[in-house]
C-alpha cells in the first residue's frame, strides 16, 4: 500500500516523522504539505498507530493502493452541505426565522444517524412555513462559501475529463445556481413548495433521501455509460452512507464520525483539494 500524509499548515519534518512509522520503501514529496509513502506492508495495527500520530498532528493520512489516479475514475459525485459548501442551508434559512438552535438540532441528528433522513426534513422545513422566499437569496448571497479547495479540485477533475454531480438532501434553489456558478453537469435537490412568494413548510415531489441519492448516483453513471466503480463519492453525514457504498472511492469530508469510520479516504485537516494527492 501506499500512504499520503498531507495537512494545511504541516511541515515536511512532520510528514516525515509520521512516515518513519511506516517504514516505506520511498518517500515523494507532492507539495510543501504533503508527501506519498510508497511500499508500504499494511496491517491494522499500523493504521491504528499511523491515525492516532497523525490526528495528534492535524494530518490526514490516507492509505491506498499504488498507482490509482484521477484517470481510474469518470465521475465525482457530491454532497452539497458541508461538503461542497461550508453552511448547512436549512440551518441558515431557519436563522431568518429565529429558528436556527430548532432546526441545527434535528439536522445534526440526522447527519449522525440518529434521525430518519425524510422525517427529519419534514420537520425542519415546516418550521419555515411563513418565511419570506427572499430570505433563500440572502442565504445564498450573504452566507453560501465553496468548501476550502473545492473551486481547485472540480478544476481539476474536470481537466482529466471526469463529470461532475452534485446531489443533495437540500434545495434546488442552492444547487441550480452552484451548478451555473461552478460549470457543474448534473443536479438533483428537493423543490421546496413557494405560494405568493411565501415558502408554504412543504418540500415537493419525493424526498431526496438517502436511497435518492444512491440511486441518482446509479442514474447517471448508467447515462453517461460507467460502472459505479468509476466514481467517486463525497459527503459528510449518515445520509451520505448509502451513496458512498456504491463508489469506487468513498470520500468522507470533515465528516461525522460514522462516516469517517466507513471511507475510503477522510480528509478531515485539509480541503476538498486533498484529494488529488491522493489520486496524484
Amino acid at each position: 500500500m501506499n500512504l499520503v500524509l498531507q495537512g494545511l499548515d504541516a511541515t515536511l519534518e512532520t510528514l516525515r516523522r509520521i512516515a518513519a512509522l511506516a517504514n516505506p520503501a520511498r518517500v515523494t514529496e507532492l507539495g510543501e504539505c504533503a508527501i506519498r509513502c510508497e511500499a508500504i506492508e499494511f496491517s491494522e495495527v499500523l493504521k491504528q498507530t499511523i491515525e492516532a500520530a497523525a490526528g495528534a498532528a492535524r494530518i490526514d493520512a490516507t492509505f491506498i493502493a499504488p498507482g490509482r489516479t484521477l484517470a481510474d475514475f469518470k465521475l465525482v459525485a457530491m454532497d452539497m452541505d458541508s461538503t461542497l459548501i461550508t453552511i448547512e442551508c436549512i440551518d441558515e434559512i431557519a436563522d431568518m426565522q429565529g429558528l436556527k438552535p430548532q432546526v441545527a438540532a434535528i439536522t445534526e441528528a440526522a447527519m449522525r444517524g440518529e434521525l430518519e433522513f425524510a422525517e427529519s426534513l419534514t420537520r425542519r422545513v415546516a418550521l419555515l412555513a411563513g418565511l419570506d422566499a427572499a430570505a433563500l437569496e440572502r442565504v445564498y448571497d450573504e452566507r453560501l462559501a465553496i468548501s476550502m479547495g473545492g473551486e481547485a479540485m472540480l478544476a481539476a477533475v474536470r481537466a482529466a475529463g471526469l463529470r461532475t454531480l452534485l446531489v443533495s438532501g437540500g434545495f434546488t434553489f442552492f444547487t441550480e445556481r452552484l451548478k451555473a456558478r461552478l460549470g457543474l453537469d448534473y443536479t438533483h435537490a428537493n423543490v421546496l413548495e413557494i405560494v405568493d412568494g411565501k415558502l408554504t413548510g412543504r418540500v415537493l415531489g419525493g424526498i431526496v433521501d438517502a436511497e435518492e441519492k444512491k440511486r441518482t448516483v446509479e442514474r447517471v453513471c448508467r447515462e453517461i455509460g460507467i460502472d459505479t466503480s468509476q466514481a467517486i463519492v463525497m459527503g459528510d453525514g449518515a445520509n451520505d452512507l448509502t451513496m458512498m457504498s456504491v463508489a469506487g472511492l468513498s470520500v468522507a469530508f470533515r465528516a461525522k464520525p460514522v462516516v469517517r469510520a466507513q471511507a475510503d479516504v477522510a480528509l478531515t485537516y485539509t480541503g476538498l483539494d486533498g484529494l488529488l494527492n491522493i489520486l496524484a
